[in-house]
């Protein structure tokens, strides 16, 4: 089975190959059909799908573990769900199943500033129609739409708290991260060492202290989604209203 095999000989993934474009595509639909369409969607009718939606996301995840432990490719060094993709998808899953408003404030940056990064720029091997294909891209792609879901159809809104949140949830998240990557040997979310090769950390400065500088980063352009998604007044509705058309 050369599609779930672990080989990518004939699988070999190219950046912004026509299989890429055809995922950011697939985003940039989804989200425009979402936000353009977000008052015929209000309907709990809609409740099986969401319900759904979380069911796939938890047996195509399944699926990837049990692909790593057929090829032999599993290890505690790399496959534990640590990564913030990892950590993103497990939001989206518990917000599509419980709804909680907690969940969807730290999925929304985590997802946007995250999830986004990997469609655009994504660390793969596998091209279509390889498994591994489909399972990074399905379930990045529904980290960031499950967000955007809720925000313009089921009317969930960031507040300026819901940024501190994310900063509370990094800061008591770094420490358990860091300590288990010293027990395992490994590097999840970048916190050992910086990936190999060319990365934006890069220019972050040295060990440790680029942690510090992407954390400042990750706090900088969260508060960038909060302005953007947050609720807005009848004020600036009014503004936007009387603003002229270019």
């Amino acid at each position: 089975m050369g599609w779930f095999g672990k080989s990518y000989k004939n699988y070999d993934f190219d950046m912004f190959s026509v299989s890429h474009f055809v995922v950011i595509a697939l985003l940039v639909i989804g989200a425009t059909c979402l936000f353009l369409y977000r008052d015929k969607l209000k309907s709990e009718k809609l409740r099986p799908w969401e319900i759904g939606a979380a069911i796939s996301l938890i047996i195509i995840e399944a699926t990837y573990h049990v692909w790593m432990v057929i090829n032999g490719s599993w290890h505690v060094s790399h496959a534990i769900p640590l990564e913030l993709c990892s950590i993103s998808l497990i939001l989206t899953v518990i917000l599509l199943l419980f709804k909680k408003k907690f969940i969807y404030e730290i999925l929304l940056f985590t997802a946007l500033l995250g999830a986004s990064q990997a469609i655009f720029t994504p660390l793969l091997n596998y091209d279509f129609p390889h498994f591994r294909f489909f399972h990074f891209f399905y379930t990045h792609l529904m980290s960031i739409l499950v967000p955007l879901y809720f925000t313009w159809v089921k009317g969930y809104r960031p507040t300026f708290w819901s940024v501190v949140k994310l900063f509370i949830f990094l800061n008591v998240l770094m420490p358990i991260i860091m300590l288990i990557n010293k027990l395992v040997g490994g590097n999840y979310m970048f916190l050992s060492h910086k990936p190999n090769g060319t990365s934006l950390l890069d220019v972050l400065g040295p060990y440790p202290w680029y942690i510090l500088s992407l954390e400042g980063l990750l706090i900088s352009l969260s508060l960038i989604v909060w302005i953007l998604f947050r609720e807005k007044t009848a004020r600036q509705m009014e503004v936007e209203r009387n603003l002229p058309m270019p």
